[in-house]
């Protein structure tokens, strides 16, 4: 069995700004065979808080577990399964805390997956394919939007920007996570090719904009800091 690579802490304050190109990240071996990873956050051992792309070759699969955090998952590439069902490219799923299964690839696959970073409270399990859902007007000329969870301060969509799209200065309270799968995003502080991984603390601000056109998924809301009663 390979011999996990995962370190303990990566990108693990939330309170920093990370940007993370992650085609310049190695695959590192995960403890199934072949299954491997690109590690974009992470906080703990194998058992972490983590945000990763997961690649599966043709055949491979996990054993089944439980998700103690839960478990958000974009189908990228291929054919993503479990014993629920078959998550073809564009598909989004949602299981929650508690939750387990056995996931696989019987073609092979690539998936952005989140692990550890739900609201117990929040058990609604979510499957939408993003590629014949409706998507809707955005805020500003040039977007439009696909919602495709929310829960209290919580809101996740994928964002189409047209080529030449600006959106005006604005803050986020509880901060902001974006994965370029399309094009090119941008904003004051730099430029970000499909494949980039952003995440902006709570109490930060920017103006965000797009030459060339893009596509985002993008979570806000879910980095402001616990407070105590």
């Amino acid at each position: 069995m390979p011999v996990s690579q995962a370190p303990i802490a990566l990108h693990a304050d939330l309170s920093r700004r990370a940007v993370v190109r992650s085609d310049d990240l190695p695959w590192l071996a995960s403890p199934q065979p072949g299954v491997e990873r690109r590690l974009l956050e992470r906080d703990g051992g194998e058992v972490a808080r983590a945000t990763s792309l997961v690649r599966y070759a043709p055949g491979s699969r996990f054993s089944a577990h439980t998700h103690g955090g839960g478990e958000e998952v974009l189908v990228l590439e291929g054919v993503f399964s479990d014993g629920e069902g078959d998550y073809g490219a564009g598909t989004y799923v949602r299981n929650p805390v508690g939750s387990a299964h056995a996931p696989f690839s019987e073609a092979g696959c690539t998936i952005l997956v989140k692990l550890r970073q739900m609201d117990p409270a929040d058990q609604s399990r979510v499957v939408i394919d993003t590629r014949a859902a409706e998507w809707h007007p955005g805020l500003v000329a040039g977007l439009t939007v696909l919602p495709l969870h929310g829960f209290g301060p919580e809101s996740v969509a994928l964002v189409r920007w047209r080529p030449g799209s600006r959106f005006p200065l604005h803050g986020h309270p509880g901060g902001e996570e974006i994965f370029v799968l399309e094009g090119v995003f941008e904003d004051e502080l730099g430029t970000y090719p499909a494949g980039s991984w952003l995440r902006n603390p709570a109490g930060s601000q920017h103006a965000p904009f797009s030459r060339a056109g893009c596509l985002i998924w993008v979570k806000t809301g879910h980095l402001a800091p616990a407070t105590v009663s």
